[in-house]
């Protein structure tokens, strides 16, 4: 059974997340550390759980998600997989960064190239991958059958869904990905987004008011 610990990082308020199971292995999803204080709280919860880093995973790389890529990959020497789409945003990062105030330790580039119905595995545990681009080209979430949950980054999020006026952003296909990828999972799928609150899939598919109405 994967454990799920969420911090909420930098300005942005980010949800990173590390994804364990009984075997010790994990998986971190979406970096945003910033600072020598985010690093140790990730840094201070491995150690504690006696956690070993497999796989570092983004959503997409929008830059308060991959602030923390380089640092993470380099302390634990682990790979960093996303889909291929996303790497004209890791080209740009360190621009990124700089006009929002926020410091880097370097590029990483993928490692692991991940399409749709890609399968992660760690530990005893499988992530199946979807593509839902909509909110920036690349976008995936990541489904635990077995768990009931999806990490659905900036594609969907408690009572709202994420920005599409932002370079790639596309309303139409976000609701495409909603609706195709999201919404044909279990209501009782709990969905945990980049940023705020847990939610599950039945609660938005009756109550959002930013999903179109039978799309």
């Amino acid at each position: 059974m994967i454990e799920i610990k969420r911090f909420t990082f930098n300005p942005f308020q980010v949800n990173t997340y590390v994804l364990s199971d009984e075997s010790g292995a994990c998986v971190i999803i979406d970096p945003g550390m910033q600072g020598e204080q985010e690093k140790n709280e990730l840094l201070g919860y491995i150690e504690s759980k006696g956690l070993k880093p497999e796989l570092l995973l983004n959503t997409h790389a929008h830059i308060d998600h991959i602030i923390g890529n380089a640092f993470v990959a380099e302390t634990y020497g682990i790979p960093l997989g996303g889909h291929d789409d996303c790497k004209p945003f890791l080209t740009h990062s360190p621009e990124y960064a700089q006009s929002f105030g926020l410091q880097m330790d370097g590029v990483k580039s993928y490692d692991i190239e991940i399409e749709e119905d890609g399968v992660i595995k760690f530990g005893n545990s499988i992530l199946k991958a979807l593509h839902t681009p909509g909110h920036a080209d690349g976008s995936m979430c990541f489904y635990s059958e077995a768990d009931a949950f999806v990490i659905t980054g900036d594609v969907l999020f408690f009572q709202s869904i994420g920005r599409t006026d932002l370079k790639t952003g596309n309303y139409d296909l976000l609701q495409e990905s909603i609706w195709n990828k999201l919404f044909t999972l279990p209501d009782e799928t709990t969905a945990y987004p980049g940023h705020g609150p847990e939610t599950t899939i039945g609660t938005e598919k009756v109550s959002n008011p930013f999903v179109a109405i039978g799309k």
